[in-house]
């Protein structure tokens, strides 16, 4: 066992004075691995950290949560030409839904609209993100409020001119002021504002709470009519905690079905889409973005490896002659061979711990530069760069090492002279 540790420590002697020696190939063969570690890494954590901020947005949201539509949120068999000849989900259709349902805990009516203006006296907010919700939609996605509160089923009822604001909407308009209970314009009327969310910080799907405002939605349809092409209704639908989920699918369709007096026969005209499927969707591309990944990134560590092979056959050559005389002085076959293969696995892990520090020094960047988004570089990344480092450094050299180890000393010497 000792035996083996000096040849180990003498063998790893010689690999780091023959890189010491020669900085310039040993830069060279560095940039190769560290450009490879540094591709596969940063990929790997910019994904593993979208992925994280989305799971995050969606964490508010029961997975079993369901949105009715006339349209698909993912792929779907129904050829286009299909479901755009479907009608909206009314608002008569949601109250059948919320009246009819017993397996749903609650049951939201949302209008999507284009963004609207708000004003404040002289100060004014273009294309602000303007969600129009029944009440309910608090109790299926949870908001925080900085002050004061959401509006009730009264308001919401009667479609009463009230605003929530989120916390930049907030600020803008109203700095330092009280913003609970001013006046501001909206649709060129006046909206009493009721509550502030509190800040949440940027959102990956659509603008975040921070720069939205809620509406009731039956202001907007008091005002614009049921027809509106310029509207997308969607009822939203948050199960019981113990309910049948496909159960409660099937009995949404029934109920809907037979309010539109769709045959037997007849194909549904409307979608019944999933948060749980939508989280499998996001999954797939998160697993589909980490392959692209790899094999892009791929690309640039063969490169590497294969930098560091030639400048180990190289090395194999300049040194025949010191490979001669230290075989002839009693030098084990594996002592040349740990001793070329020590060196191409040095090259390989300093080349990957600098690809690691590069990506490491960029994540701390975008944490200060980038708001509201954490680039998140994990244990396990760091962990898998020195192991592909290892590995690169154990395949480059492994040719080399054993072509070196099996020189013959005299044609070894003979060669070098």
């Amino acid at each position: 066992m000792v035996l083996y540790l000096r040849l180990f420590k003498e063998s790893f002697s010689f690999a780091f004075n023959a890189l010491r020696n020669n900085k310039l190939r040993t830069f060279l063969s560095l940039l190769g691995v560290t450009i490879g570690i540094f591709s596969i890494i940063a990929v790997l954590a910019a994904v593993d950290s979208l992925d994280k901020q989305i799971k995050s947005q969606l964490s508010s949201l029961d997975s079993n949560t369901m949105y009715v539509a006339n349209i698909s949120f993912g792929p779907t068999e129904v050829p286009r030409w299909t479901y755009e000849t479907f009608d909206e989900i009314s608002y008569n259709e949601y109250k059948y839904l919320k009246a009819g349902l017993n397996g749903a805990e609650h049951v939201a009516f949302q209008l999507f609209v284009r963004p609207e203006n708000i004003r404040y006296e002289s100060e004014l907010i273009s294309g602000v993100n303007t969600v129009v919700v029944s009440k309910e939609f608090t109790d299926i996605q949870v908001l925080e409020f900085e002050k004061g509160r959401f509006y009730n089923e009264s308001e919401s009822n009667a479609g009463k001119p009230v605003v929530v604001i989120g916390s930049k909407i907030a600020e803008s308009l109203f700095g330092n002021l009280e913003p609970i209970g001013k006046k501001v314009r909206i649709y060129g009327q006046k909206f009493t504002v009721i509550g502030v969310v509190k800040k949440e910080g940027s959102g990956l799907f659509g603008d975040s709470n921070d720069v939205s405002m809620f509406l009731p939605a039956n202001y907007v349809r008091n005002r614009y009519g049921d027809n509106n092409r310029n509207f997308k209704n969607i009822v939203i639908i948050k199960p019981k905690a113990d309910v049948d989920i496909s159960g409660l699918k099937a009995e949404v369709t029934q109920i809907l079905r037979n309010k539109r007096g769709i045959k037997p026969d007849g194909i549904n005209s409307f979608f019944i889409n999933i948060i749980s499927g939508l989280k499998d969707a996001i999954d797939g591309i998160i697993g589909t973005l980490n392959l692209v990944g790899w094999v892009i990134s791929g690309f640039s560590l063969l490169v590497g490896g294969f930098g560091i092979a030639n400048i180990m056959f190289v090395s194999v050559k300049e040194r025949t002659n010191l490979i001669g005389i230290q075989k002839s002085l009693g030098a084990k076959n594996r002592f040349i061979l740990f001793q070329f293969l020590f060196e191409a696995v040095i090259l390989a892990i300093v080349g990957g711990v600098i690809g690691l520090l590069l990506v490491w020094v960029i994540a701390k960047i975008m944490n200060g530069v980038v708001e509201d988004f954490e680039f998140v570089l994990s244990f396990g990344n760091m962990f898998l760069g020195f192991v592909l480092s290892t590995f690169i450094g154990l395949i480059s050299g492994v040719i080399p090492a054993i072509s070196a180890s099996k020189l013959d000393p005299v044609e070894a010497i003979r060669t070098g002279m």
